[in-house]
């Protein structure tokens, strides 16, 4: 089982910006998004397969507490509220699909895979995919 343990700092983001405009986050906000989402800190905490998982920014702290093959209540990137469903992808990566509990939106996931010392995180938005890799802090 691997270990996803620790706390993250991140080193690199991939089209962070392009992901909130398919998501029709506004260009104001999408400037404040972007630099507040800079240097986030990420703790995750792993018992077997159930995961809690703590983002903070400047502007914004989301935490999420799942069990792998179980149901639970998250927020898209952009906020709204969605039912998700995390799975084991590969042997070192998990897929969440998110299906938004009320209006419409674009299909949103994220995936989290451990490479070697990296945490890579993908989140898409129907086809716009942001990449962030993470090292341990």
């Amino acid at each position: 089982m691997p270990n996803f343990a620790g706390t993250w700092k991140m080193k690199s983001s991939e089209n962070f910006e392009d992901l909130l405009k398919a998501l029709g986050v506004n260009a104001m906000l999408r400037k404040v998004a972007v630099a507040a989402a800079s240097k986030p800190h990420v703790e995750i905490r792993q018992n077997d397969e159930h995961f809690y998982i703590k983002t903070s920014t400047t502007v914004r702290t989301t935490e999420i507490n799942f069990l792998i093959g179980e149901e639970f209540n998250e927020e898209t990137v952009d906020g709204r509220k969605c039912k998700s469903l995390a799975t084991w992808e590969t042997e070192n990566k998990i897929e969440c699909k998110q299906t938004l509990l009320s209006g419409n939106g674009p299909k949103t996931f994220w995936t989290r895979e451990l490479n070697g010392d990296e945490l890579i995180l993908t989140f898409g938005a129907d086809d716009v995919v942001c990449t962030r890799i993470y090292v341990r802090a």
